[in-house]
Parts: C-alpha cells; structure tokens; sequence
C-alpha cells in the first residue's frame, strides 16, 4: 500500500484534466531536474545519492557550479525557466518542482527586502502566485518531461524570520492544488508528510529542516520520482 502522503499524487495521475505529456523513460539513467528553495537544495544531495545509477539528478547551480541556485519564488522563476530547462543539454525525463514558500514572505513595500513585519506584502500576492505558477508549470509540460510539483512546506510557529504566517502555506498549497489538477499534474505532498514530525524534522522558528529531515524529505521526492516513471 502507498504511503498516504502520496495518496493525492496517485489520485492526480488519473484524475481528467490537461496530462502531462507522455514520455518514454530510458531504462538508466533518466535525467531528473529539480527545481525549487533552500528545502529542494537541503534535500538535493540525498536524491542524487538515492538515485545514483538509475537518474542524472540535476538542478540550478551558480558560482560556475560550485553553490546551489535558489530558485526562490515565482517573480523570479518565471524569467528563469526556459535557462533552467536547458541546463546540463536539457532533455529531462522528470522535473520536480516547487513555488511558494518565497511567495509567501513578507517584503518591505519600499525595498524589496525581506520583513518581519506581518503588515508588510507577500512577495507575491495570491493572485499573482497563481497565475503565475500556472505559467511556470505550462512551461514546464511543454517541455515533453514528466512533471510533478511538491507542495510547500510548513511554516512552523515562533519567530519565524522573515515573517511568514503558517496558515498562508494552506492558502498558497490550495491555490497550487487548483493549479496542478487543472493541468493534469501529479503533486507530491511534502508538506502533508512534514507537518505531523515538524518538531522532529525542521529546526526551531525555522523553516529550514535538519540534515535528517531533508533525507526523508528526498525519500518522498525519490518515490514521488518512481511513480512517475514506473506508471
């Protein structure tokens, strides 16, 4: 029996909307991009070593490839997808993403830089994440790859900095949800599978994991992956 965090992913993979285009898998090894925040670039590591053999696991990088690239929130992600999709001679098999978790901070009006000031804007209002993760994920199915996106994780409670409200991951995860059925696009459920260990898994008034909650985070990104190409 399949885990109940992905339940909603299986459920997606049949359900009637737009499908992610079909592909045929190479045996090994099939080329996997990952795309997301510090949380995709925590667990990264762990999904490139799970995958060792069977997946070219690849995902932004800077500094001529020697640190990880943030691909923070959807203001950012939607000038940066057709470079992301040719990285490393582009073909992906698979593509894991996630939006939101930037999205969702609050920024000082004035600069741009992040707040803790709960007064203050999201970076990107629910209206505009929306539309424009819609935009990002139709770029991404057309690309031919499998596509599956990650809900956001869980903002826990304390002073989180800078100042995100726990109960706006819900609005944003909903909105995705919308999203992703309207597109016929698998979801792997991270933050239905983190919010019950968040005491656990992540660090204090933080929304960063330790280096053992990011390896169970890869475990569900890992599995996520092999329902996609065992389908």
């Amino acid at each position: 029996m399949r885990p109940s965090y992905l339940l909603p992913l299986l459920a997606l993979l049949g359900c009637s909307g737009q499908p992610t285009p079909a592909v045929s898998l190479p045996s090994a090894p099939f080329r996997v991009l990952i795309l997301g925040d510090s949380i995709s670039i925590g667990y990264t590591p762990f999904v490139r070593e799970m995958l060792a053999g069977m997946a070219t696991v690849v995902r932004p990088t800077v500094a001529n490839g020697d640190k990880a690239e943030n691909c923070a929130g959807t203001n950012y992600g939607k000038d940066e997808i057709a470079r992301w999709l040719q990285l490393e001679g582009g073909a992906f098999d698979v593509i894991h993403f996630n939006f939101g978790l930037h999205d969702l901070k609050h920024v000082d009006p004035d600069t741009g830089k992040n707040s803790n000031d709960p007064i203050h804007p999201h970076q990107a209002k629910l209206k505009s994440y929306t539309a424009q993760l819609r935009s990002i994920a139709q770029e991404l199915q057309a690309s031919g790859a499998q596509v599956i996106f990650a809900t956001t994780t869980p903002v826990p409670k304390g002073d989180v900095r800078p100042f995100r409200d726990p109960e706006d991951v819900v609005k944003y995860n909903a909105a995705a949800w919308g999203v992703m059925s309207e597109l016929g696009i698998p979801i792997n459920d991270l933050h239905g599978f983190a919010l019950p260990r968040l005491g656990e898994i992540q660090h204090p008034a933080n929304v960063h994991f330790t280096p053992e909650g990011s390896r169970l985070l890869a475990e569900r990104v890992v599995e996520g992956v092999r329902v996609l190409t065992e389908r």
